[in-house]
């Protein structure tokens, strides 16, 4: 089934990972241990990134393919 969510480089890292805690793995890879971090509530993914010299296209491939696969919450209930 596909799912029309996505993750956008202007969404904030803690909404991210509360949203779609299969991501979790994703930061761990990149070396972004950002859970733990107070700036994880308010600065956007584009920025968190950008302060690591990470790639905002090749992280934000990663986390989409992540949650491409996951059911929708109403999809459940049927």
């Amino acid at each position: 089934m596909s799912n029309t969510n996505i993750i956008t480089g202007d969404m904030n890292i803690e909404e991210v990972v509360s949203k779609y805690p299969q991501t979790l793995g994703v930061f761990f890879q990149y070396g972004l241990g950002c859970i733990g971090c107070h700036a994880a509530s308010y600065e956007s993914l584009a920025e968190g990134v950008a302060a690591h010299g990470i790639s905002l296209d090749a992280i934000l491939k990663d986390l989409n393919n992540v949650i491409a696969n996951i059911e929708p919450e109403s999809s459940i209930n049927e």
